[in-house]
C-alpha cells in the first residue's frame, strides 16, 4: 500500500495507520525521499513510544541509509528534544517518528532541517515530488549510510532549557508540580527537568505505553481528570499535561482549573512583552482574542497564521518574533528553538509564577478580559470537505476570514472557526464569546450545520 498521488504531508508531518492506510514499504520509500532531499550530512533520528515505533524506526533508518545518509539514533525521545539537539549538536537535519496527539493506531514522521525546525511547505512538496517521481537516490552496496547511537539528546535538551530560564529564582520557590505525560515521551524528560528546577514532582500516567491507556495522547480538559484530582489532593501549585510526543503542554492551576494553550500562552506572552515591549507574537487563527488585549497593553503586534506548528515556526523566523503559541498547548521560544516545546513552555510558566509571586489562578484572573471557548470535532467523509465548507460559508452571517478554514465573526466579541483537520477525517469547530451560553449555542449551531451539509 502506498499513499495516493498528491499531498503526503498534512498540518504537521506525514501521518498514517500502519498496516491500514500505509505499510512499511511506504515508510521506507518516504525515508528514501527524505534522505534524497537532505542530500548530505548526518541525520538524527528519534521516535516516541507508539506501539509501531520500533517497526517504523527500522523502516525509516533503512530508507535513509539506502539513500546514502549516515544516521545517529536517539531512540525514544520527546520531539522537542530531538529538534533542539538537531541544531545544538550540528546535524544536517532530523526525522522524528511520531503521530503527536493522534489516536494510538496512527504513526508518522516529522522532518526537520539543520535549525531543528520542520521543513517549509515548499520543501515538503519537494520531498513529495521525489517520492512520486521515483527519483530517490539509491546508494550502491559500498555507499550506503552508517548508523551509530546518539545518547546525549535528552541531556542536551534539558541543559538547553535551563540555560534560558531563571533557575535560581524557580528553585527558591520550591513549587509542587503534578506532571501528566499521558504515557508519552515527556516521561523521559519533564519530571527530571522539574526536579532540577527545585520542584517537588508528583507524576500520573508516567509509564510510557504506546496504547496510551491512561487518558489518550491528546491533552484536553475533557480527559485530564486524573491531573485535576492529583493537583487538588496534593495541594500542588501547578499541574501540567503533555501530548504523546511532548511538544504541547496544558496547565492546571492550584484549584484544579484547566487552561487552553492560548490562555497560558497569553500569560507567558504578557510576561515576556513586559520585558520586551513593541515586539511581535505569532499565533494561529484558532487562538483567543485575549492576545490582542495583551499586545495592546504592551505596544506589541500580533501576527495570525494558518493552524499548524510549521506555519507558526516559519512566521516566527521570518518576522523575528519574540514568541509564539497555539491554542492546543504549543509554545514557541526562538531564543531556545522556534518550534513548539512542552518542556520549555513548562519552564517558562514556572518562571512567570516565581517572578510574579502569585498562584496561577490569580495571575490568570488578573491579566485578561474573560472569554469562554468551546472546541469540538465532527467526523466527516474526507471527499465532502469542499462541499461542507461551501455550505457553511453560505450560512455565515457577518465578517468571514479565510486565513485557514472559515473564521466567522458573529459580533465584535464572538467568532467561530470551522476548519478541516489536516491529520484526521474531521472538521474542528472552535468558538469564542463573552458568555458561556453564547459560546455553547454557537458551537451547537455550527455542529448541526456541518452534520446537515
Amino acid at each position: 500500500m502506498l499513499a495516493p498521488q498528491g499531498r503526503l504531508f498534512g498540518t504537521n508531518g506525514v501521518r498514517f495507520i500502519p498496516g491500514v492506510t500505509g505499510d512499511m514499504s511506504f515508510a521506507l520509500k518516504l525515508a528514501e525521499s527524505i534522505g534524497t532531499y537532505l542530500a548530505e550530512g548526518e541525520i538524527l533520528v528519534g521516535r516516541d513510544g507508539r506501539l509501531t515505533g520500533q517497526m517504523m524506526l527500522s523502516s525509516v533508518t533503512a530508507g535513509l541509509m539506502s539513500s546514502g545518509r549516515n544516521i545517529a539514533e536517539a531512540d525514544m525521545v520527546p520531539t522537542p528534544a530531538l529538534q533542539f539537539s538537531t541544531k545544538a549538536l550540528g546535524y544536517r537535519g532530523s526525522v522524528m517518528i511520531t503521530a503527536s496527539h493522534n489516536p494510538s493506531q496512527y504513526n508518522g514522521v516529522k522532518v526537520m532541517g539543520p535549525e531543528g525546525v520542520e521543513v517549509s511547505r515548499l520543501d515538503e512538496q519537494k520531498i513529495e515530488k521525489i517520492f512520486h517521481d521515483g527519483s530517490t537516490n539509491k546508494a550502491n552496496w559500498k555507499d550506503v549510510g552508517t548508523a551509530r547511537p546518539e545518547p546525549s539528546v535528552i541531556r542536551t535538551y534539558l541543559n538547553g532549557i535551563m540555560s534560558r530560564v531563571n533557575v535560581r529564582l524557580i528553585q527558591e520557590r520550591k513549587l509542587k508540580v503534578v506532571v501528566d505525560p499521558g504515557n508519552g515521551a515527556q516521561s523521559l524528560a519533564a519530571p527530571y527537568l522539574l526536579e532540577a528546577l527545585g520542584c517537588k514532582v508528583i507524576t500520573v500516567n508516567s509509564i510510557i505505553d504506546g496504547s496510551f491507556p491512561g487518558r489518550g495522547p491528546e491533552p484536553t480538559p475533557e480527559n485530564l481528570r486524573d491531573l485535576v484530582v492529583a493537583v487538588r489532593a496534593s495541594n500542588a501549585d501547578l499541574g501540567v499535561a503533555y501530548d504523546g510526543d511532548g511538544d504541547r503542554s496544558i496547565f492546571c492551576d492550584e484549584g484544579g482549573n484547566l487552561y487552553w494553550g492560548d490562555q497560558s500562552g497569553s500569560l507567558i506572552a504578557d510576561y515576556l512583552l513586559e520585558r520586551n515591549p513593541n515586539s511581535t507574537v505569532v499565533t494561529p487563527v484558532s487562538s483567543s482574542q485575549i492576545i490582542e488585549a495583551v499586545a495592546k497593553k504592551r505596544g506589541a503586534k500580533v501576527i495570525w497564521t494558518r493552524v499548524g506548528s510549521v506555519d507558526v515556526s516559519r512566521t516566527i523566523m521570518e518576522r523575528k518574533a519574540l514568541m509564539g503559541f497555539e491554542e492546543n498547548g504549543g509554545g514557541f521560544f526562538p531564543l531556545h528553538v522556534p518550534t513548539r516545546d512542552g518542556g520549555m513552555t513548562t519552564a517558562m510558566m514556572l518562571e512567570v509564577i516565581a517572578t510574579r509571586g502569585s498562584p496561577l489562578s490569580r495571575l490568570m484572573a488578573a491579566a485578561f478580559p474573560r472569554f469562554f471557548q468551546t472546541k469540538t470535532k465532527v467526523p466527516i467523509d474526507p471527499s465532502r470537505v469542499k462541499e461542507i465548507m461551501k455550505a457553511i460559508e453560505r450560512q455565515g452571517d457577518g465578517k468571514v476570514e479565510k486565513v485557514d478554514g472559515l473564521k466567522i465573526w458573529l459580533d465584535e466579541k464572538t467568532w467561530a472557526l470551522i476548519r478541516p483537520s489536516g491529520t484526521e477525517p474531521i472538521v474542528r469547530v472552535f468558538v469564542e464569546s463573552e458568555t458561556k451560553e453564547k459560546a455553547d449555542s454557537t458551537s451547537k449551531k455550527f455542529v448541526k450545520a456541518i452534520k446537515a451539509a
